[in-house]
């Protein structure tokens, strides 16, 4: 089958919650591995696909396409896989926790894993603002959980775009920044994440992911910093 799509990737970032979605999908696609630490996206060629120079961006017959959340969900409206339909009575909920996933959940952890974007250089608020966000993401996550308990949008069956979304997210709490200690935050505090994250784990689009990306064996429960064969992780 011809491979339509060309997803841009750096080992364990954003692009993985779209590899996993690919994956999971069966959709052929290119893998176009860039070096973030060289600064590959920011240079022009990427800047053309994602001018804000963020990962990941994913060519598509259509034109290319920016924004994880975005993303997710084109390609599950496309394919009709991993998402409630338009008309499902579940929609409305289930794109409300997919941009709360995308909009605060991810933001909060991105700026705890990169304060120095946010507030200069000067290292001195740092911590503070690390500390504030600790309670933030529990907040963010024990309302998720929530969802998940409730079955919200469907949330807690059929594997979904918004759980690949959510458990790399754990992931990535779990593990950034390197060197810290993460006692406040491991996903077995949250039973029903726990289990969406075990059962994501034991799909063949994890298996896929951990052999290109090489994340380990249980990169959502237990996570450990990846040994990619490919690409540099920064």
């Amino acid at each position: 089958m011809t491979k339509s799509y060309r997803l841009h990737w750096v080992p364990d970032n954003a692009s993985l919650v779209i590899r996993l979605a690919l994956e999971e999908m069966g959709v052929p696609y290119e893998p176009v591995l860039l070096d973030r630490v060289a600064g590959a996206h920011k240079a022009a060629a990427y800047l053309k696909l994602n001018p804000a120079g963020l990962i990941p961006a994913l060519e598509t017959p259509d034109g290319p396409i920016f924004e994880t959340a975005a993303i997710l969900l084109w390609l599950a409206d496309r394919h009709g896989k991993m998402a409630p339909a338009p008309e499902h009575p579940d929609r409305g909920a289930f794109l409300k926790y997919l941009f709360f996933t995308s909009n605060t959940l991810h933001v909060a952890a991105r700026m705890r894993f990169y304060p120095n974007q946010y507030l200069g250089a000067d290292p001195s608020p740092h911590a503070t603002l690390r500390t504030h966000l600790q309670g933030e993401i529990r907040r963010y996550l024990d309302l998720l959980e929530g969802a998940y308990a409730k079955g919200e949008g469907g949330l807690g069956g059929a594997l979904s775009i918004v759980d690949v979304y959510v458990a790399c997210i754990c992931r990535w709490v779990m593990l950034y920044p390197t060197g810290e200690a993460k006692e406040w935050c491991q996903i077995s505090q949250w039973p029903h994440l726990h289990a969406m994250a075990q059962r994501l784990e034991a799909c063949d689009c994890t298996r896929a992911a951990v052999s290109a990306e090489g994340l380990g064996p249980t990169p959502f429960t237990n996570p450990v910093h990846p040994t990619p064969p490919e690409g540099r992780v920064m």
